[in-house]
């Protein structure tokens, strides 16, 4: 047994010498050098204009007149939308989470909240007499229209500018709401508008009016688009971008999140937002508006601008809602 005890002690000292020795080296050594920071899945560049073909409207002018009175919860005609809507027993409605202030998930209840949310809760409680009865659809800039065009949800409340173009593919409610395109840079830029960012990589959202202003933009900036403002405001955060630009509402709920950040510039669009609908339904088209008419002349618009946007810019007036007939 002694034996042994000097075998072991023998073998630990072997082993603390050969620990001491300079001549030995770390094992497979990771060489130093920059590390770049990982970027959000589909990051792309400028999207072509499609303003060409956006002089046939006035967006601000382009739905249909309420028909009368809303009808009770319910009380539809059959075979009609509203009908089946309320015969499936919730509304589906394209929106998105990550917009602070517009759309946007609470982690604290789970719930979707912001200035569409409560859109789309009125148009809810129109139909039922519940404004929880609804189903929601979390989607991209990109694929508003597809959403729509292939019935997957009955509206989208999701910060929509109205354009003649899409007004092609997509039927819209009257404007309740308009913003207009602005720029988000960090605190210590120099920057003072998209003039400043000649050669500068600026984010926008994929299939937004905002990356197609600036795909054509004077000054020539590097259109960065990706998925969700949500990426952008992330790439800026990293230093992977030199601003966001994009509408002064959706930059406004990025500021409140991160107060190392600023807006600047004047506005260089009007972006007036409506609710999109499945082309072909001008009932549809023209109840909702009737919501929309009824929440303005309520307060329940005023009340919800006053929770969600009063004091992030510009003051919006009240919205006259404006039609085509």
């Amino acid at each position: 047994m002694r034996r042994m005890r000097k075998l072991f002690g023998a073998l630990a000292a072997a082993l603390a010498l050969a620990g001491c020795s300079s001549s030995l080296q770390p094992v497979d050594p990771a060489p130093a050098g920059a590390v770049q920071q990982p970027q959000p899945a589909g990051v792309g560049g400028g999207e072509p204009s499609d303003t060409a073909s956006t002089s046939s409207c006035d967006p601000n002018a382009i739905s249909l007149r309420p028909s009368g009175s809303l009808p009770a919860p319910g009380q539809f005609p059959a075979g009609s939308r509203l009908k089946k809507i309320h015969d499936r027993g919730y509304l589906r409605a394209g929106i998105d989470q990550n917009t602070y202030l517009f759309g946007f998930r609470n982690l604290t209840t789970n719930q979707m909240e912001g200035f569409d949310i409560d859109r789309v809760r009125e148009i809810a409680k129109a139909i039922f007499g519940d404004p929880d009865k609804v189903q929601f659809k979390v989607i991209t800039s990109k694929e508003r229209e597809a959403a729509l065009a292939g019935d997957e949800v009955d509206v989208v409340a999701r910060t929509y500018s109205v354009t003649c173009a899409r007004a092609k593919i997509v039927d819209f409610s009257a404007v309740y709401y308009t913003a207009g395109q602005r720029v988000l840079v960090d605190r210590r830029s120099k920057a003072t508008s998209l003039d400043d960012l000649a050669g500068k990589k600026v984010c926008a959202a994929s299939g937004s009016t905002s990356i197609k202003k600036l795909t054509g933009y004077p000054s020539k900036p590097v259109p960065v688009s990706v998925p969700t403002y949500a990426d952008c405001l992330i790439m800026l955060q990293q230093g992977q971008v030199d601003a966001v630009s994009t509408d002064d509402t959706i930059l406004a709920g990025m500021v409140k999140q991160d107060p190392n950040l600023k807006m600047v510039g004047k506005q260089i669009t009007e972006e007036p937002y409506g609710i999109g609908i499945k082309k072909g339904d001008d009932n549809f088209v023209r109840f909702v508006n009737g919501v929309l008419q009824q929440s303005i002349s309520s307060g329940a618009w005023q009340a919800s601008y006053n929770k969600w946007l009063r004091g992030t810019g510009e003051e919006q007036p009240v919205p006259t809602l404006r039609y085509r007939d």
